[in-house]
């Protein structure tokens, strides 16, 4: 149902376009060449989510998933990432963070995954509860001060 392909420069610079609405808006890229390279750190495992030949989404494995002020210290793959802003709203996020694990347990094979989302955030909050995940934490962001969730889960077997 979806294919995911390692970032490349051409999606990443796509992805720096996408403006979601406020309060959405702190995941517009403010920093465009610093976003794309961010995108492109091998280190951050960042991989672009296709539906046929449309990009819908991006997904991140790894440290940069995590928030400055968070406890990271459980042994959990951490996942990120975003819909185009068009297709948010629309009940993807379940099918998108589902394919994610599946794909995360083969590439990766991780002890448990976990997931931070913005306090204000209730559709990726609520994507979350749905898929699994247990709420763990609430903290404030280091640098903004912004109000974060840590959510956790178990690894379950490959279907």
């Amino acid at each position: 149902m979806y294919d995911f392909r390692p970032m490349d420069r051409q999606t990443a610079i796509e992805i720096t376009q996408w403006h979601y609405p406020t309060p959405y808006d702190i995941y517009n890229a403010d920093d465009v060449e610093a976003s794309i390279e961010c995108y492109l750190e091998p280190d951050y495992h960042y991989y672009s989510l296709w539906q046929g030949d449309e990009l819908i989404a991006f997904r991140c494995f790894g440290e940069d998933a995590r928030v400055r002020g968070g406890d990271y210290s459980a042994d959990a793959l951490d996942m990120g990432g975003g819909l185009r802003p068009d297709l948010t709203g629309r009940g993807l996020g379940t099918s998108v963070m589902q394919a994610a694990f599946e794909f995360a347990k083969i590439e990766f094979k991780p002890a448990a995954f976990r997931a931070t989302v913005a306090g204000f955030n209730l559709r990726a909050q609520k994507v979350c509860q749905r898929v699994g995940y247990r709420e763990i934490e609430r903290f404030n962001a280091t640098h903004t001060g912004r109000e974060f969730i840590v959510y956790f889960m178990e690894n379950a077997p490959i279907r």
